[in-house]
């Protein structure tokens, strides 16, 4: 049994944090879903600036808005539904088998939005009825004005994937937000079905402090914000008002570990996923993180234990090194807001750069994959 399958058993969803349109055609997706217990994936501005400067698997779409009006944004958000609901089919088998609860993909809103509620609330609305998927999570950024737009989806009944968390307060604001969508439709007599995660970002923690703590506590951090965080979290699974909502026919938000391939070419490149093995909870790994585990990783998972006071210790030594660890996640996702948005320049310019390079090109066809904007 290979160790992505040995990790599944224990009850933690393995999602790839990568997508292009290469490994859908080629089956390089599909036999990650049936050979490494993949059951769904994420993606980010980053990720797709990536697969289309690195292919010409979408020269041929791009190309087809040639001498139209529509904006540089609308032909990424084309191309990119065009290859989350190929993504979203893959995993819809895995969608049924779990009665809606797991087999995801996930969309984000423009990182230029992250502090514009307004904005983000049309976008996902827009985003949402445009992928036109069961499966799909829009990502909207757990940043301050973030949280009332995951409301407002919520309500709306959009799956929200909540991105750019970074410690245990911003993972709880987040399931506030969520839990507040929930309790707005059963308060409207709808059903309070409706899925999210919260996704909590990890490596950074380590590369942050990397050069201002000692050797021996280098590689440490963030695996003890994570078991910090999955304590709240499962608190919070047994409180009264998760219990009501669950009641009701909710599901509780469940708790995602983001940015988890290391940074730090000496550590291990399971260090967090054998560390952040938990039930009920999803790790989206970079691909090179999730190959490296199937054949590396150990046979048998040792599952956090939120009772477990390590990782208080080990916070208590960051904080006597002089690390503001509450100031550190404010940094830390006002710095992971701007890298976003500084992708997404990068990924417009190669959107604009490919529709003036491939102008000559006679288009193919007019249908939606081939061209046609979305909306």
């Amino acid at each position: 049994m290979k160790p992505t399958q040995v990790l599944h058993n224990a009850g933690q969803s393995l999602w790839l944090d990568n997508i292009t349109r290469t490994m859908l055609d080629d089956g390089t997706l599909a036999g990650y879903i049936s050979e490494l217990s993949l059951s769904g994936l994420t993606s980010n501005p980053t990720i797709f600036q990536k697969a289309i400067s690195g292919s010409d698997s979408y020269d041929q779409q791009i190309h087809n808005f040639h001498g139209s009006n529509i904006s540089d944004q609308k032909v990424f958000f084309t191309l990119a539904i065009a290859d989350l609901q190929r993504a979203a089919d893959l995993f819809a088998g895995i969608h049924q088998l779990t009665d809606g609860l797991d087999g995801f993909v996930s969309l984000e809103v423009s990182p230029q939005l992250a502090y514009d509620t307004k904005a983000t609330i049309a976008q996902a609305k827009w985003l949402h009825t445009g992928v036109d998927r069961p499966n799909v999570f829009i990502k909207i950024p757990g940043t301050p004005e973030g949280l009332p737009a995951i409301t407002a989806a919520i309500h709306a009944g959009i799956p929200v994937n909540v991105t750019l968390l970074f410690s245990s307060q911003q993972m709880l604001n987040a399931a506030d937000a969520y839990y507040k969508g929930l309790e707005l439709r059963v308060a409207d007599g709808l059903s309070p079905s409706v899925q999210s995660v919260a996704s909590l970002f990890i490596s950074r923690w380590d590369a942050a402090v990397a050069e201002q703590v000692p050797d021996n506590l280098k590689n440490k951090l963030a695996l003890a914000v994570g078991c910090q965080a999955y304590r709240d979290y499962r608190d919070l699974l047994y409180s009264e008002r998760v219990q009501r909502l669950m009641n009701a026919g909710a599901r509780p938000q469940r708790l995602l570990w983001a940015s988890t391939g290391t940074k730090d070419p000496a550590a291990s490149k399971a260090l967090y996923i054998s560390g952040l093995a938990a039930p009920y909870t999803v790790n989206t790994m970079p691909e090179a993180t999730l190959l490296h585990y199937a054949e590396h990783g150990p046979n048998k998972v040792t599952v956090i234990d939120p009772d477990g006071e390590d990782y208080q210790a080990v916070l208590s030594e960051f904080e006597a090194a002089g690390i503001d660890l509450d100031q550190l996640a404010v940094k830390l996702q006002s710095d992971g807001a701007q890298s976003f948005v500084d992708s997404w320049t990068m990924l417009m310019e190669v959107v604009a750069s490919k529709r003036s390079s491939l102008a000559t090109r006679p288009p193919e066809s007019d249908n939606l994959a081939n061209g046609e904007p979305l909306g």
